[in-house]
């Protein structure tokens, strides 16, 4: 459909500060475009440094239906590959992590080093040039133990988001931190339904009773940098230590730091601190959160005592995987320090609350009385900007012109 005037109309047909005409939620043809054009180009957050600890340590997972290799080669660099086979194309890794030596096809058993250099390959011809036959590198950027990567050739510039974020979660040392638990929850529903949903708490008084009781449901774009004497008394506080609020965005990145609710500490049942070594040890870990995001599907919350990561990728037209991982101090022992019941607890229900709504949206939205609906500007302001984002976005990649959403906004 890219460059259709099907395409170009369907840009043009939705309204400023609205959702998106249906097709852009249901329509496979428009699910390959977002693939090809958002999650081939845009840089994504995978994880954290931590989860490579030595050399050899990879994470593999399947972007779309591309898969991938991150890992730490032999002289500690973290690199990325194509997690295909340079002979037939095979698969070379499984998804998951582990640690290997090298990485060898399960097919052919072409072998390659941590470099992504060819090493070995059986009854090839006398003029056979392994080093015209290396993994095929994708660009990963690491910021302060937080990994992103891009699967585009030209990727965005990445240089401003790395300014604006480092200073910021640089104080929580990713890099000496360990991955307490992840899982992966499948939720049938659209991939931006779902981010949409992500963007929000205009829906958390009545859907999040969990989050609440610390999370300030009522926040605002702003995220707490309202000029309210609490809010002053927390900058201050902050600044103190050194630790930057902000906010800070650019047109696909937004970082924050706000307080929870009053006497609030961290995201957890009673909202006190469920690990005992914290990973910023200031004020009792009594910090709020570190919130950071970008378009098209992340954002992590960090706290005193843990680290919340929520990654979205599409699988399907009506299908996506969320993967969520919960950071703590390496030095904090499970069982003795912090159970996973506990730790998860908050942000596990809240996925999975967020997962019945997101599939619940889908069905409305698949039916024939579903019509763009506004946008609450106070409310759903990260929503507009994510839509917005996307508009735009889609249109450069389609030759359209821009229809300058951003202002309306």
């Amino acid at each position: 459909m890219r460059g259709t005037q099907e395409f170009r109309n369907l840009l043009n047909e939705r309204r400023p500060g609205h959702s998106l005409p249906r097709p852009f939620y249901t329509d496979p043809d428009i699910y390959a475009l977002d693939v090809e054009a958002v999650f081939n180009a845009c840089w994504l957050m995978i994880g954290f440094s931590a989860e490579l600890p030595k050399p050899g340590s990879y994470l593999a997972m399947t972007i779309a239906r591309t898969p991938i290799i991150v890992l730490r080669d032999r002289g500690g660099a973290i690199r990325g590959f194509f997690n295909s086979c340079r002979h037939r194309g095979a698969q070379i890794c499984p998804d998951g992590s582990g640690r290997a030596a090298k990485l060898v096809c399960p097919y052919h058993q072409w072998t390659y080093d941590l470099e992504g250099r060819l090493q070995h390959a059986g009854q090839m011809p006398e003029n056979f040039r392994a080093d015209d036959h290396s993994l095929r590198p994708i660009h990963v950027e690491v910021v302060a133990g937080v990994i992103y990567i891009c699967l585009g050739e030209t990727p965005p510039d990445f240089a401003p988001f790395r300014r604006a974020l480092e200073p910021m979660v640089k104080p929580y040392n990713f890099e000496n931190a360990k991955l307490a638990h992840q899982y992966v929850l499948v939720e049938k529903a659209n991939w931006k339904l779902v981010m949409e949903n992500g963007r929000e708490c205009y829906h958390c008084a009545a859907n999040h009773p969990e989050l609440g009781i610390t999370f300030p449901v009522g926040i605002t774009e702003k995220f707490g940098a309202e000029e309210t004497v609490r809010a002053q008394n927390y900058c201050m506080r902050m600044a103190k230590h050194g630790l930057e609020v902000g906010p800070d965005d650019g047109s696909w990145w937004q970082i924050a730091r706000f307080p929870l609710n009053e006497g609030m500490i961290t995201m957890s049942p009673d909202g006190q601190p469920i690990v005992k070594k914290p990973m910023l040890d200031v004020d009792g870990g009594d910090v709020g959160s570190l919130r950071f995001a970008i378009e098209p599907h992340n954002f992590c919350h960090a706290l005193g005592d843990f680290t919340f990561m929520f990654s979205i990728f599409p699988v399907g037209v009506e299908e996506t995987h969320l993967i969520a991982k919960w950071l703590v101090h390496k030095d904090a022992v499970e069982g003795v320090d912090y159970d996973v019941p506990s730790l998860i607890k908050t942000w596990d229900m809240t996925n999975r609350q967020d997962r019945d709504l997101s599939e619940n949206n889908q069905r409305g939205v698949n039916g024939l009385g579903y019509v763009p609906g506004p946008y609450s500007p106070t409310a759903e302001g990260f929503v507009l900007r994510f839509v917005n984002w996307y508009c735009e976005h889609m249109r450069a990649f389609a030759g359209v012109p821009s229809a300058n959403i951003a202002e309306v906004a």
